[in-house]
C-alpha cells in the first residue's frame, strides 16, 4: 500500500522518501501536467505526498473512456485540490516570494474563518475546539490574516507558519480534504461505467470548489449538493437522467447566480422532475 505508507511517513516529517516519478504509460500530455504536479506536491508537504499524487492518477492509466484530454484534467485538477489553499500554504508563498530576491513583496490580507483556522490542527483536537465554538456560534466568524515578509519579525513568523506542514496530514483539514478527493476521483470512476458521456463534465465539478474562507466553504456546499441530489443518484440507477452531463451543467450555472443556494436548488429539483426520481 504505497499511497498509505507516504501518508505517514509525511506525517512523521519524513522527506527523505525518493523523489517520485510519473507512473509508466502515461500519455505525453498527461506526463508534462504530473511532472509539474509532482515538484508542486513535494513543495508543498514533500515526496511522501506526491507519491500519493502518483498512486491516485495510476488508477487510471489504461482505463476505457479516458482519453487524453480527460486524464490531463484529471492530472490537473487532482494537484489542484491536494495542494489546497490553507493558511500555511499562504505562508509558504509568502516566505518564497520573500526569499526570491526580488526585493520586499507586498503584505497579504486574507479573510479565513475560525473553524476553517481550527480544522488545521490534529483532528482530535479540532473536534472538541470546534465542539466548543459551536455553542456561543462563532464557528463562521471570520478572521483577517496578514502574510507579511517587511521585516524580520514578520520573516520569522512566516518561517514558523510554513514550518507546520509537518503536521498537515495529522489534522482536520487534510482528513476532510481527502476523503473529498476520494469521492470526486470515485464519481469518476462511476460514470466512467456508467455513463461515459458524463465523464468529463463529473471531472470539471472540481473546479467549482475554490478559495478559503466563506467563498470556500460555500463552493463546496455546492458540489454537494450536486454530488448527493443528481449524479451519484444518476450513477446508482436511482435517478434516471440520460444527459448527466448536460443537467450538471446546468446545475453548475445556477449555483453561479446565487451564493444562498436557492437557485441551485430549485434548478436540480426541476432537473430531478424531468428526469423522474425513483422511490
Amino acid at each position: 500500500m504505497p499511497a498509505i505508507r507516504s501518508i505517514f511517513a509525511d506525517v512523521l516529517g519524513d522527506d527523505d522518501d525518493p523523489i517520485p516519478e510519473p507512473p509508466a504509460g502515461l500519455p505525453g500530455a498527461v506526463r508534462a501536467v504530473a511532472t509539474e504536479a509532482v515538484n508542486r506536491l513535494i513543495d508543498y508537504q514533500g515526496p511522501g505526498y506526491a507519491q500519493l499524487y502518483v498512486a491516485r492518477l495510476r488508477r487510471f492509466i489504461g482505463r476505457r473512456n479516458v482519453d487524453d484530454t480527460v486524464f490531463a484534467e484529471i492530472a490537473r485538477l487532482l494537484v489542484v485540490r491536494m495542494a489546497y489553499d490553507d493558511a500555511i500554504r499562504m505562508a509558504q508563498l509568502k516566505l518564497a516570494e520573500a526569499e526570491a530576491g526580488q526585493g520586499v513583496p507586498a503584505d497579504d490580507v486574507r479573510k479565513l474563518r475560525l473553524d476553517e483556522l481550527v480544522s488545521s490542527l490534529p483532528e482530535t483536537v479540532a473536534d472538541y475546539a470546534l465542539w466548543i465554538l459551536e455553542y456561543p456560534g462563532w464557528l463562521h466568524l471570520p478572521v483577517t490574516l496578514r502574510f507579511s515578509a517587511a521585516s524580520r519579525l514578520g520573516r520569522r513568523r512566516l518561517r514558523i507558519e510554513a514550518s507546520l506542514r509537518r503536521w498537515r496530514l495529522s489534522s482536520l483539514r487534510y482528513a476532510r480534504e481527502r476523503a473529498w478527493v476520494e469521492r470526486w476521483l470515485h464519481m469518476i470512476d462511476r460514470s466512467l461505467t456508467k455513463q461515459p458521456a458524463a465523464v468529463a463534465a463529473v471531472v470539471a465539478t472540481a473546479e467549482m470548489v475554490r478559495g478559503h474562507g466563506d467563498d470556500y466553504a460555500r463552493s463546496l456546499s455546492d458540489w454537494n449538493l450536486i454530488i448527493d441530489q443528481l449524479v451519484k443518484p444518476t450513477l446508482e440507477g436511482a435517478l434516471s437522467c440520460p444527459d448527466l452531463a448536460g443537467g450538471i451543467t446546468e446545475a453548475r450555472a445556477a449555483a453561479n447566480l446565487d451564493p444562498r443556494q436557492d437557485t441551485l436548488k430549485r434548478v436540480i429539483a426541476r432537473i430531478r422532475e424531468r428526469a423522474g426520481a425513483g422511490a
